[in-house]
């Protein structure tokens, strides 16, 4: 399911797309003085990571979808536990969790759109490092 060579590896792990080797972002998600900058370029195969200017603009209606689902997974959640909480309190509970999710978000959206655009090539993984 995670292996090197699925979508899902390179999207989960912030990884090259290309390679699955190289790392995707300049730091950590979470890192706010770098906030989910992405490389120009995979470290390990040179994969230019932006097409054009502006490419990873699109990846805002990724992160509005990759959103959404945070927000259903936390209403599920609180089905599941049982939690009776009154709407008003259910919303802060989304919101807040939205809030501290929003790194994570943005950069599982920039690694989603990426995967969309370049696919995993295992000649070029298996000659890298």
């Amino acid at each position: 399911m995670f292996s090197k060579g699925s979508k899902l590896y390179s999207i989960i792990f912030l990884k090259c797309p290309r390679c699955h080797k190289g790392e995707f972002l300049e730091a950590n998600p979470y890192k706010l003085s770098n906030f989910n900058k992405v490389k120009e370029r995979c470290p390990k195969c040179d994969l230019k990571y932006s097409i054009e200017p502006s490419f990873y603009t699109g990846s805002m209606y990724v992160s509005y979808g990759v959103g959404i689902a945070v927000a259903v997974a936390v209403y599920v959640l609180t089905l599941i536990f049982g939690l009776q909480l009154k709407i008003s309190t259910l919303f802060a509970v989304i919101v807040v969790c939205l809030i501290l999710a929003m790194p994570w978000i943005a950069a599982v959206a920039k690694s989603i759109w990426a995967n969309i655009f370049f696919k995993f090539d295992k000649k070029i993984a298996q000659e890298v490092n």
